[in-house]
């Protein structure tokens, strides 16, 4: 029957890495709840609960990623089996960030804790996946929401991982094949040699590269920033015309108001150390979840990440300069128990990312584990993995 089912372990669709397995089943049947929350601004947070086969909690954990379906996570069945009631939910950019703003994704994390509170959670426990973690962060930073901090293969943060991956060789936004070819991680003459062969790229090299990477958000940035800063001007002429007396220029000023601009931003795959394995040496294999297998074909493909944002999406969520996501921000406000699972076979995310997340941490109750060996969504791996969570739970809250 397990096999069979579609919330724990049938077949898995492509690119959900983070769905449950056959070898994740707990040995029990999970019992599950379609949920349905309208957040009090009126978006739909949709989700499954996931709850013990006793049937009886007393702490919950939530679970959710600013654009992905966490309602089928390897995390919920593990950890309803361990005890624990277990929403896993979608913000309502489920599938599309074009319009993304963490600053409603916390208010549909909240909406689902409160949900957790009023069926009678003692304790609620934030835990956050990849993306989710820097959401999480934010959440109860921001809100002050949560009993507690978890992260599983949780990066700095959307806009800090941008930083990471954006190919700083584009000269013209408008160009996807234009290209400095100093800047270019796939030019032969910077080090790159076409997959399967490894790459290899000079240090002095790399640093150039990463500070060009800075340069290009910041040049995003500054027209993002431009195109609202245009709109709230009109806005600020249209207070001073009434359309009974002036309709032509009511109507012009208030296109421009309302008026929301929309970025393309080609090749955001372009991290050197997907292919050149002495780049922060840990575990990870080459390549990257975003590319299969080879980062070049996305970096100019279907692949990669961004690609269509509006202005105001852009610097909240995929700007590592303008973004309020950033766990270098937050992680100082989180002060409930706190723990960071990281997987050493990551390729999107390095040791020393984790470790400085860890230190970024301001609670007295911080844990750091390490999976040796295990990839982002930690396959083969995640039943040692949701024991040492939910062992780390039973620790600190009631069950």
């Amino acid at each position: 029957m397990f096999e069979l089912d579609a919330h724990l372990g049938a077949q898995r669709p492509f690119g959900l890495n983070y769905w449950p397995l056959p070898e994740d089943a707990p040995a029990m049947d999970i019992p599950r709840e379609s949920i349905r929350l309208v957040t009090p601004d009126g978006a739909l947070v949709r989700g499954v609960l996931w709850t013990p086969p006793h049937g009886k909690w007393k702490t919950a954990v939530i679970l959710t990623h600013p654009r992905g379906d966490f309602s089928v996570h390897y995390a919920c069945p593990l950890l309803a089996a361990a005890g624990y009631a277990v929403l896993g939910f979608s913000t309502r950019y489920l599938n599309n960030d074009i319009d993304c703003l963490h600053e409603n994704c916390i208010i549909d994390v909240k909406t689902a804790h409160d949900e957790m509170i009023r069926r009678g959670a003692e304790s609620v426990v934030l835990l956050g996946n990849s993306g989710g973690g820097s959401l999480m962060a934010m959440a109860n930073a921001e809100l002050g929401i949560g009993d507690g901090w978890v992260g599983m293969a949780a990066h700095p943060g959307e806009g800090v991982f941008m930083l990471q991956v954006i190919d700083p060789s584009v000269t013209d936004e408008a160009d996807p094949f234009s290209r400095d070819p100093e800047l270019d991680m796939y030019n032969p003459d910077n080090g790159w040699r076409p997959w399967p062969q490894p790459s290899s790229y000079d240090p002095a090299w790399v640093a150039k590269y990463r500070m060009a990477q800075r340069d290009r958000v910041a040049r995003i940035d500054d027209v993002a920033k431009q195109s609202i800063a245009d709109s709230e001007n009109a806005g600020e002429q249209l207070k001073g015309i009434h359309k009974d007396t002036n309709l032509a220029s009511w109507r012009d000023l208030r296109a421009r108001r309302v008026f929301a601009k929309y970025l393309t931003i080609y090749r955001t795959l372009a991290d050197p150390a997907y292919l050149d394995l002495s780049i922060d040496p840990d575990d990870r294999p080459m390549g990257s979840l975003f590319a299969f297998p080879d980062p070049f074909e996305a970096n100019y493909g279907r692949g990669g990440l961004a690609r269509t944002m509006t202005a105001r999406g852009w610097l909240s969520t995929w700007s590592g300069l303008s973004s309020h996501a950033k766990l270098a921000d937050t992680m100082p406000q989180v002060t409930v128990p706190t723990l960071l699972v990281h997987p050493t076979g990551d390729t999107e995310i390095r040791v020393w990312q984790a470790k400085e997340i860890v230190q970024a941490a301001r609670a007295a109750d911080v844990t750091y584990r390490e999976m040796k060996g295990a990839p982002h969504y930690l396959e083969g791996h995640r039943v040692e993995a949701m024991a040492a969570v939910a062992e780390w739970i039973a620790e600190r809250f009631p069950r």
